[in-house]
C-alpha cells in the first residue's frame, strides 16, 4: 500500500451520483491505496467536501469522471474552481479513450487519465501535481511551482526542462527567490548581485529582468513597482496563473535570443 500524506490531506472525486463508489472508480481505487476521498455528484455542491473536514483540510487534487461527457466535467471544474479553498487544487480529467480528442487543452485541467484506470498511475498523476506545485527552500535548492533553482549546481529547471541562464541571470534569479516579498531598488540590486565594484548603470538590472521574463514566463511572478524596484512575490501575493495554458518556453528563448547584446 502506498503511503498517504498527511491526515487532513484529501482528494476529491466528483463525478455521476451512485458510480461514483464503482469498484473500478477512482475513489474506490485512491480509497484502496491509503488514499483519504470525499466524493461529489457533479451537480453537487462542492463546499459539502469541508462540512466534516478538520480546519486544516487541503484537498490534494480534485478528479472528474463523466464518461462520454467531458463538457459536463468543464461546467463542474468551473463550479469548483469559484470556491476560493479550491481555485488552485490540481484538477485531473478522466476520460474514455475515444473521448481524448474532444478535450480541449484549454479547459482549465492540469492533466488527464484514461479509463479504466491503472490505480497506481492515478496515484502517481496526483502526487506529481502535488509536486508542481509545491514550494521549498534549503541551503541548495529552491521550489517554487514549476521552476525549481539549484544553487549548487547553477541550473534551473522549468517544469522539468532545464533553462539556460548566464551566471548574472541565475544570480540575480537565486537572489530575488531567497528574498521573496521583499523590493528591492535596482541600486540594491546592482550591489547585491554585481558588487560594489561594478560600474555599470541601472539599466543593466531591466535588462537581465527583461530576459528572465522572457525565459521563465509567467513562472517568474516579479513585480516592477514604478519608482521603487522589483518584487518576487511571496505565495500569498503571486496572482493565479490561468490553468490549462501552457507557456512556449522556446517561442521565449527565441525572443530572447533576438535580443542585441547587453552587459553581463
Amino acid at each position: 500500500m502506498l503511503s498517504p500524506p498527511r491526515t487532513s490531506a484529501f482528494v476529491i472525486v466528483v463525478g455521476h451520483g451512485a458510480q461514483l463508489l464503482a469498484d473500478e472508480g477512482a475513489a474506490t481505487q485512491l480509497t484502496k491505496l491509503g488514499a483519504r476521498v470525499r466524493t461529489l455528484d457533479l451537480w453537487g455542491d462542492v463546499g459539502a467536501v469541508f462540512d466534516e473536514e478538520p480546519v486544516d483540510a487541503v484537498p490534494r487534487a480534485i478528479v472528474f469522471e463523466a464518461g462520454e461527457r467531458p463538457d459536463l466535467a468543464i461546467t463542474a471544474l468551473r463550479a469548483a474552481r469559484r470556491d476560493p479553498r479550491l481555485e488552485s487544487t490540481p484538477a485531473i480529467v478522466a476520460l474514455p479513450v475515444r473521448q481524448v480528442a474532444r478535450l480541449d487543452p484549454g479547459s482549465g485541467f492540469d492533466d488527464f487519465i484514461v479509463v479504466p484506470y491503472v490505480p497506481a498511475e492515478l496515484y502517481a498523476r496526483i502526487r506529481a501535481l502535488e509536486w508542481r506545485n509545491s514550494e521549498f527552500l534549503t541551503e541548495e535548492r529552491l521550489k517554487m511551482g514549476g521552476l525549481v533553482i539549484d544553487r549548487a549546481a547553477h541550473e534551473v529547471v522549468l517544469d522539468g526542462r532545464p533553462i539556460p541562464l548566464t551566471a548574472k541571470e541565475f544570480a540575480l534569479l537565486a537572489f530575488l527567490a531567497t528574498h521573496r516579498g521583499r523590493v528591492f531598488s535596482r541600486e540594491a540590486l546592482l550591489g547585491r548581485v554585481w558588487g560594489a565594484r561594478y560600474d555599470g548603470g541601472a539599466r543593466t538590472v531591466d535588462i537581465h529582468v527583461r530576459r528572465l521574463r522572457a525565459k521563465l514566463g509567467r513562472a517568474l511572478a516579479l513585480e516592477t513597482l514604478r519608482g521603487a524596484g522589483y518584487k518576487l512575490c511571496a505565495p500569498s501575493e503571486a496572482t493565479e496563473v490561468p490553468r490549462g495554458e501552457l507557456v512556449s518556453v522556446s517561442r521565449a528563448r527565441s525572443g530572447s535570443a533576438r535580443s542585441r547584446r547587453t552587459p553581463r
